[in-house]
């Protein structure tokens, strides 16, 4: 389906914008690695977050099949937890993404996304995903979310279905291109700097920085706003946008 080239459009990202993606790092952490209560799990997970990004852009894009693809999956545990004085071997770091895989179907939406999406819609807004990773992976979780009853799934954008990943432009010129719509029209969602921030602007699309884990930009990029919660997304997409 396209539309017009006036439609105003919402996408979003999926890990840690659309769910807590630290609640399946924290619980594989607890049950493969013992971690105590007051280890510092949400900057950890920054760091794994990061080194998985890192990572990726070396291999020139997110795997999605093959040892190339487990390697990454185990070397972003292991760099970012030595920086927490745990030495990883490469049978453990194997043990926590295993871990961490089999909990990533056990999530729910945030508060206040269904809700948002429903007002965007009703708003005549298109409302869609954009999500870097193995579309069967990716896909999963979005059915264990159950985002396919609020969208459709031909707005739903996986790199390792489409062929570029975040932060390439091509990526988000993809969907603008496939859908009809003009990228001044577009509005992005997500966490990641260096994904979903640099991305997007790059792309020429409106940015919505959801950093709710605090954390500190790494370039001179400027997002359009800045939120950390959904009430703050609401409130800007539907009052601003």
């Amino acid at each position: 389906m396209t539309f017009s080239s006036q439609q105003r459009a919402v996408f979003f990202d999926l890990d840690d914008t659309l769910y807590d993606h630290l609640i399946p790092f924290r619980t594989a952490l607890t049950r493969i690695l013992a971690t105590k209560e007051d280890f510092p799990y949400e900057q950890a997970y920054h760091r794994m977050r990061y080194f998985s990004d890192a990572l990726s852009a070396e291999l020139g894009g997110t795997p999605t099949h093959g040892e190339e693809l487990h390697q990454m999956r185990r070397q972003r545990f292991q760099m970012a937890l030595a920086e927490f004085d745990l030495q990883l071997t490469s049978e453990q770091a194997q043990a926590v993404q295993e871990e961490y895989l089999s909990l990533q179907y056990a999530i729910g939406l945030f508060d206040g996304v269904k809700e948002l999406i429903t007002d965007l819609k009703a708003r005549n807004f298109i409302v869609g995903v954009i999500t870097n990773g193995p579309p069967d992976h990716q896909m999963n979780k979005i059915q264990a979310l159950a985002l396919t009853k609020l969208i459709p799934e031909d707005q739903i954008f996986i790199s390792g279905a489409v062929g570029f990943t975040k932060p390439d432009v091509r990526l988000f010129q993809h969907v603008t291109d496939k859908l009809g719509l003009a990228p001044e029209n577009c509005c992005y969602i997500g966490d990641s700097w260096r994904n979903d921030v640099v991305g997007a602007l790059d792309a020429g699309w409106k940015v919505l920085w959801f950093n709710h884990r605090n954390v500190t930009p790494e370039s001179d990029h400027q997002p359009h706003h800045l939120v950390t919660g959904y009430p703050e997304i609401t409130k800007v997409l539907l009052e601003q946008m």
